[in-house]
């Protein structure tokens, strides 16, 4: 109750409950954030996806405080822009599913030393950036947990910090488990099936989001 009280004027219990409620669900439904960060944590160590996890979690924050700004609503409501951001996102994620499966070549010796938790970094804040998801959430979603009595603005900003929190503690717990699976496969052949396997269905993920969220 603490922290209710101190939440900006219009946030109801009950209203935060609910929006908890639909985060979490939306977080643990398959999407690009999760495939990603799996394909990480397997292929490439805990590091790895811890890393992806800080800049996943910049990017959704990033996009939450342009959307409560109301770029996320510009955007939206422009039909062209709306398209840029959903084709970027679909081709970043092929991108990165055939960086995984080329990625698979190599050895896990060579692959570590090929890479750098800032490239992780990057690649989890892109990912989010370019991730029509995060915007429907602030666009669609959220605005129905606002009470318009009470100003907006800092109502959108809490909302969207709890939104990152919820996100950030999910993202962590998929690259916990995905870490303790890669143990498992310590053989190099194995490892190279699992990242092709992800890499495949980091595919899936890209046709679905083209077809999620085509107009």
């Amino acid at each position: 109750m603490d922290l209710i009280q101190h939440l900006p004027a219009g946030i109801e219990p009950a209203a935060l409950w609910g929006f908890v409620l639909a985060s979490i669900l939306m977080e643990i439904t398959p999407g690009p954030n999760m495939a990603y960060l799996a394909i990480l944590a397997v292929g490439d160590g805990r590091r790895a996806g811890y890393a992806a996890v800080a800049g996943v979690a910049l990017g959704l924050l990033a996009v939450g405080l342009a959307s409560a700004l109301g770029v996320g609503a510009a955007v939206a409501a422009s039909a062209w822009a709306w398209q840029i951001l959903r084709w970027g996102g679909v081709g970043y994620l092929l991108w990165l599913a055939w960086d995984g499966w080329r990625g698979a070549e190599e050895s896990p010796e060579h692959a570590a030393r090929g890479s750098s938790l800032g490239r992780f970094f990057r690649r989890g804040l892109v990912t989010n950036l370019l991730n029509p998801k995060a915007f429907a959430l602030y666009v669609a979603v959220l605005p129905g947990f606002l009470s318009p009595q009470h100003p907006v603005m800092p109502q959108a900003i809490a909302l969207s910090l709890i939104y990152v929190l919820i996100a950030t503690a999910i993202h962590a717990g998929i690259v916990t488990a995905a870490g303790t699976a890669s143990k498992a496969l310590a053989d190099p052949r194995r490892q190279k099936l699992a990242r092709r396997i992800l890499s495949l269905m980091l595919v899936g993920v890209a046709v679905w989001l083209a077809f999620k969220t085509a107009a």
